[in-house]
């Protein structure tokens, strides 16, 4: 991230803009259950609040001084922070009851490897499981803001097909300041014939 952006993923008027306005509409809709794979966490700005809500968070940070500094602010909690790459994820196959991700897809370098991510979160999924998240709507200015960073923004209609293609169903995409999603993992594998 450039220092802009790391300033603002740090700031408390950032993680109260989440608290506020972006978490409760993403899993308004949604049944957490108690295990939450959280995929890209960063600074934790959303961490907060969703620990309250599952009696387990795990979160995976790729950036690894960003997972140290998690991993010491949650400390003796009911979160659990690994080092790792959500293209990649160290978990079984339906190891958690839902997933988050919260503007952090667009930093994900090409849409193959965000569909790597999306993969992985499915896979994780137990049977039924939602994936909830948020993240920016495409724009000049958050191109701009994103100077020497990856800036991959997710472009709503094709991300439906996207999720639908690599297997989610009961989809949600929510499109206003932001663009808000959910995502089930089906209930039941249907045998194949």
């Amino acid at each position: 991230m450039n220092n802009k952006h790391a300033e603002l993923c740090t700031s408390p008027q950032w993680a109260a803009h989440l608290h506020d306005n972006v978490l409760p509409v993403a899993v308004a809709r949604a049944d957490l259950g108690k295990e939450l794979l959280e995929v890209g966490p960063g600074p934790g700005a959303a961490t907060e609040w969703l620990r309250a809500r599952v009696d387990r968070l795990v979160a995976v940070e790729l950036e690894e001084e960003a997972a140290k500094r998690l991993a010491a602010r949650y400390a003796g909690t009911n979160v659990e922070v690994h080092h790792g790459s959500g293209t990649a994820l160290e978990f079984a196959d339906d190891s958690f009851d839902s997933a988050a991700s919260f503007t952090m897809l667009h930093h994900v370098p090409t849409v193959a490897l965000q569909n790597r991510v999306l993969a992985e979160i499915l896979r994780v999924l137990r049977p039924g499981g939602v994936l909830v998240g948020a993240d920016s709507l495409p724009s000049h200015s958050l191109h701009e803001f994103h100077e020497g960073d990856v800036y991959n923004p997710l472009e709503p209609a094709s991300f439906l097909v996207r999720l639908q293609t690599l297997g989610y169903v009961d989809i949600t995409i929510g499109v206003g300041g932001r663009l808000t999603f959910s995502a089930h993992k089906p209930a039941e594998t249907v045998p194949r014939e």
